[in-house]
Parts: structure tokens; sequence; C-alpha cells
């Protein structure tokens, strides 16, 4: 029995990430979500989804300085990011960036599970900042050089910005980076697994990852979530909007998940990290109507938010632009994505479905003369 959109069907074995929908649990290595958002780091959370353990003092502080070794980009990815034409979207700069890279790792040729892990690594490292250079390069300006010190947060707030980044965006950001780190297998994951099954490189497969996240079905949705806000305006008319856009039988970005029948986890934190922003900033506009449209969405609906939903008040806080929020998911993401490639390496088999037809059958071969024209 096929299962549109291959909901709820097992297509893998992982040890990585676990998500219990009915329950509203997410855990990473059977870590619960909610202890690494409060407790951990970007850096660990990546350590822990790639070789499965929580590190020690030590190794986190090697891992850590190994991952920032990293963060510079060759000089021919930059000078081939300011050839870019000025319309390409930063995913487009993304997916074309990060697939050259791989010209230019000595090791992209290598399959073995060390220089795989160095090439995770490297573009884990990288691709924050392929969207921070980009970022500066589009504005007209140079891209600011990646600093060895600092975490990985600090570091990309501050190529991103070009200056020293306020302490709670770090956290933010941190924060951020974390909760979007895996999900099991969403769309680019797939992707990702399916690419690295064929034995392909990390790069291919993680190239193939961006390609899919750049849908708007999938990486896309904070940004219609700003969007929303921004038309909305004002706390007090978001009931109107709710009831327009349900009369129409239109979704309302942000709310509701495949897998979740509870409130996601991820948006637990995020909502909390929205208000601190808002407080923060002396602005609390965006947290209020997406408080307000929260409450009216469960009251009509009971749809809970999704990750997507805080996530854009946060980063919109922050003064990232709209159009840069799925590259920063990205960002995160990528440590996930490079998770399940050597997970996929190291017992790998072709993925190769099949397909129900649902198509004619029997259909006699007609001669071209005798074939009548096809409607329009």
């Amino acid at each position: 029995m096929t299962k549109a959109g291959l909901e709820d069907v097992v297509a893998a074995n992982s040890a990585i990430c676990d998500i219990i929908g009915p329950e509203g649990k997410l855990t990473y290595r059977g870590i619960d979500i909610h202890d690494l958002a409060r407790q951990s780091s970007f850096e660990e959370t990546t350590y822990l989804l790639w070789f499965g353990v929580l590190p020690t003092r030590e190794a986190l502080q090697q891992f850590s300085a190994e991952l920032a070794s990293h963060r510079a980009l060759p000089t021919q990815i930059l000078t081939l990011m300011k050839d870019f034409p000025r319309s390409a979207t930063p995913m487009d700069a993304l997916r074309t960036a990060l697939s050259a890279l791989a010209f230019y790792d000595p090791q992209a040729r290598d399959s073995s599970r060390d220089a795989n892990i160095a090439k995770a690594m490297r573009v884990t490292a990288q691709t924050a900042t392929i969207v921070a250079a980009y970022e500066q390069i589009r504005r007209g300006r140079e891209p600011v050089k990646p600093d060895t010190a600092g975490s990985h947060a600090e570091n990309f707030l501050r190529m991103l910005f070009g200056a020293e980044p306020d302490p709670l965006y770090v956290r933010a950001m941190d924060l951020a980076l974390i909760l979007h780190a895996d999900h099991e297998l969403n769309a680019s994951t797939f992707a990702a697994r399916v690419t690295a099954a064929t034995l392909a490189d990390i790069y291919s497969a993680v190239v193939s990852a961006i390609g899919a996240l750049a849908g708007p079905l999938h990486g896309g949705a904070n940004e219609q979530v700003i969007k929303m806000l921004q038309k909305i305006g004002e706390p007090d008319r978001v009931e109107a909007y709710v009831t327009e856009r349900l009369q129409a039988h239109q979704k309302i970005s942000g709310f509701g998940h495949r897998v979740y029948r509870t409130e996601d986890p991820r948006a637990t934190h995020l909502r909390q990290m929205s208000r601190e922003l808002g407080e923060h900033v002396g602005n609390l506009r965006w947290f209020e109507i997406s408080r307000k449209l929260e409450e009216v969405v469960m009251q009509q609906k009971h749809l809970y938010a999704n990750v997507d939903f805080y996530s854009a008040s946060c980063y919109f806080t922050m003064g990232i632009p709209i159009d840069m929020f799925t590259p920063v998911f990205a960002t995160s993401r990528v440590s996930g994505w490079t998770a399940h490639i050597l997970e996929q390496y190291g017992d790998n088999r072709l993925i190769r479905p099949r397909a129900e037809y649902v198509g004619a059958k029997n259909v006699p071969y007609l001669p071209v003369d005798r074939r009548v024209k096809a409607a329009s």
C-alpha cells in the first residue's frame, strides 16, 4: 500500500535522532533536546551527532579548536562568489559555493572514515563562512575574515554583521543551531542519504540536501512566518487574519507538523528566546503578535506552533535579513546532514524504492501517421 509523501514509512535504521510524535519528544543519540537546549553548545551537539557520545572536556576543547581551524575559505571560492550575479539568492550562493569547495579539498576523493570525518569538519565550519561572506559580498563589502577564537555561533554572527555580536544574540544563535541540528529523515536529510548511498562524495550529498532545503515547503517556512507577522502588523489584528485565512481554507505558516501531535519541543525554547530578545531590544511587537496568533490558532484549529514559528521572530529581532533565514538553518542542519552521511557510509545499501504504477496498460503502439493530436 502506497502512502503519499512516504508519510510514516520507515526508510532507514538510524541511531542519530529519535522523534516520538504523540509525546512531542525529540532526542539526539538518546539525549533529550530540552537538556541539550539548556546545557549544551553547537560544538558539543555536533560531536554528539557524529560520534554518538558526549565529549569529555578535553575532547570538546580539541574538537572545537579543530572545527574553528577550518573556518577560512579558499581564495578561489571568495573570488567565485564575488562574480555571482547580484540576483543570486543566498541559497543559490550556498549551493554553488559549497559544491565548488570540493575542488580545493585534498581529501575530496578519499572515502576512508577518517577522511570523511575531516571533510564533515570542513563542510560544517565553512558553510557558516559561505553564508556570512555572501551577505557581505551582496552588500558591496569585503567578507569578514573568520577568527579561530570564539564559538561557532559567535564567529558566524561576527562575520554576518561585521561587528562584535551582542552576547544575547550569540546565546540565541547557539540555541537555534542546537535545535535545528537534526530532525530524523526530513526531506533534506533523506536527499543527503539517498545521494550518499550511491557512494557519491560528502560534497555531492550535502549539495543534494541544500537543494531540497531550498524548497518553500521545507526550509522556507520561517520566511513565510515573518512575512505573515509583518502583514498582520499588530496583535489586535490577529483574530480577523486567522478567521479570514481559515474561511478561505488557507494554511497559516508555522503551525502543525507531519510528525508531532503535541507542541514541537523546539518551539518551547524559541518562544522563550523570542520574548528575551524582544525585551532586550525594547520591542516585543513580533513576540506579542506571535503569541496572540498561537493562542487564536489553538482555539480555532487546535494546531501547535512548530520550530519555524518562533525562529522567525528570533532571527528578525536580531536583524538577520529574511532571505538569510534558510541559509542560517543550513548552517545548523549541515551537522545533522553530515552525521547521517557518515552513518549511511558506515552500513551502506543503495536506496532504491519502488513506485506503484497507476498509468494505462496494454496500450498498442501506433505508427506515427495514425496518431491523433493530443488535446492541449
